[in-house]
């Protein structure tokens, strides 16, 4: 049988190959003797939309629960950021998601959450690690109680102390959500009843869908040619927010079809927030943009820049003082809120935004690209080569950079892989999978040509 191997903040496998009912009690007996460890005695586990989530699900809480810990397993599929808010309203010790986010529908996860409603740090992911092997304990429902609950009212209404509803309330517009199938599903279209909102709310894939209508659930281009078809007979303000396989990672697409990216909605959150009196540091990514750095700067604010992983973004707001923190891939914490990636939140800042500039967000990015003096385009590349030792020559070969694309490399930057800065403002990034014989290339440069040029070349290069 293969090893569980922990990655970010859990385990994540394929289902009926190493994702079992059997190896979900090992990790659950795991995280359960961690916590009692640390004198843990109340967890809270929710599930996604994916096949046999919620029997997953089960398994672990009964495991816990056989261990002596109360347990509170939610009533139904819920968002993982909603989850994690549950840990902190329900004032428990720690918490368990089965979900695998973004992976493909085969996938499923064991994500760990800490006391605090966030991704679990390194060191707890690696403590739980050492404590597997342990013979799971036999759950007796006469004598082990699990507890239900549901937190999307106390979840709504801890949003809506965050947000300026009276503005969103006058909205009358439309918005779409494309929950491409994941726990998403509802939410958004929940929270506007909820607040009484006045906007007409179009879901796209509203329906829970284990296999995400035939796409991994992942909000990127690829993955959304059909929100991107519905918006193309869109116009002026109207946007489509985008959420993940478990609604912690965002992406839109704006009217007339095109894609608004991660680094997009990164930039127009920092304006927004700041122009809500917020101050704080932005957190951010080795991979993102730019324009965030760039404009962070000139509205005054710290920016600490991060390896790549949320798990870093989370160390830092752990620490306090933090406004924001990004990362390319749509996960965006923001303060007030918890340490924690939440796509339900963010798209509501982002109409939010809307409504107070009365600006669609692409003439948002638009003003702030002009502010910074820096025009955005960006595209990544991820590259199967033969080996992880081919990978390792790579990297040392991009230590000493050619002429590339007729662009002049002023400096190099290492905390996580090897970035070419460009004499104009543009970079280019080589980084290994940790895991597998990955290469991924990154590039944000001026124009789109100049993107596809340097992206084709560097291909050539490392081939």
């Amino acid at each position: 049988m293969a090893t569980i191997r922990f990655g970010t903040d859990g385990w994540r496998d394929v289902i009926a190959d190493n994702f079992t009912f059997e190896n979900v009690a090992k990790v659950a007996q795991a995280y359960a003797s961690y916590l009692l460890e640390h004198s843990g005695k109340k967890v809270v586990v929710g599930y996604d939309t994916r096949f046999m989530a919620e029997k997953f699900a089960r398994k672990a809480a009964e495991v816990l629960a056989a261990n002596g810990l109360e347990v509170h397993l939610s009533k139904s599929y819920l968002p993982t950021p909603a989850l994690s808010y549950a840990v902190k309203h329900l004032e428990a010790d720690g918490g368990v998601m089965l979900t695998a986010s973004h992976n493909p529908p085969e996938y499923q996860g064991f994500k760990i959450k800490g006391a605090y409603g966030g991704s679990a740090t390194p060191a707890l992911v690696a403590e739980v690690e050492k404590k597997l092997g342990t013979e799971p304990k036999l759950f007796d429902s006469t004598r082990h109680k699990l507890h239900t609950f549901d937190i999307r009212k106390p979840y709504y209404d801890h949003l809506m102390g965050l947000l300026e509803v009276e503005a969103l309330r006058s909205y009358e517009g439309v918005l779409y959500h494309d929950s491409m199938g994941g726990a998403g599903a509802g939410w958004l279209s929940g929270f506007a009843k909820h607040a009484k909102l006045k906007l007409e709310l179009r879901e796209i894939h509203g329906v829970p869908h284990p296999l995400f209508y035939g796409v991994n659930p992942e909000p990127i281009p690829a993955n959304q040619q059909v929100v991107m078809t519905v918006l193309r007979a869109e116009e002026g303000l109207t946007f489509a927010a985008v959420t993940d396989g478990d609604a912690d990672r965002i992406g839109a697409v704006l009217a007339g079809g095109e894609h608004f990216n991660s680094h997009q909605i990164f930039a127009v959150l920092i304006k927004h927030l700041v122009s809500k009196g917020l101050k704080g540091r932005v957190v951010k990514t080795f991979s993102v943009s730019r324009v965030v750095e760039r404009l962070a700067k000139k509205l005054g604010l710290e920016v600490v820049t991060t390896p790549i992983g949320f798990k870093y973004i989370t160390d830092e707001m752990l620490k306090g003082g933090v406004l924001v923190g990004g990362e390319e891939s749509g996960g965006i914490g923001v303060s007030g809120h918890i340490p924690e990636r939440d796509a339900i939140y963010n798209a509501l800042l982002l109409l939010e935004s809307i409504v107070k500039t009365g600006k669609s967000l692409g003439q948002q990015f638009a003003e702030i690209e002009a502010e910074v003096g820096f025009k955005h385009y960006y595209d990544r590349l991820d590259l199967h080569l033969p080996s992880v030792e081919h990978i390792r020559k790579v990297m040392e070969t991009v230590k000493n950079p050619p002429s590339i694309a007729n662009q002049q490399v002023t400096d190099l930057e290492t905390l996580d892989g090897v970035k070419w800065n460009f004499a104009g403002g543009g970079w280019l990034l080589f980084r290994a999978s940790g895991t597998e014989p990955v290469l991924r290339i990154y590039c944000e440069m001026p124009s789109p040509e100049l993107v596809q040029s340097v992206l084709a070349q560097a291909k050539k290069l490392v081939e």
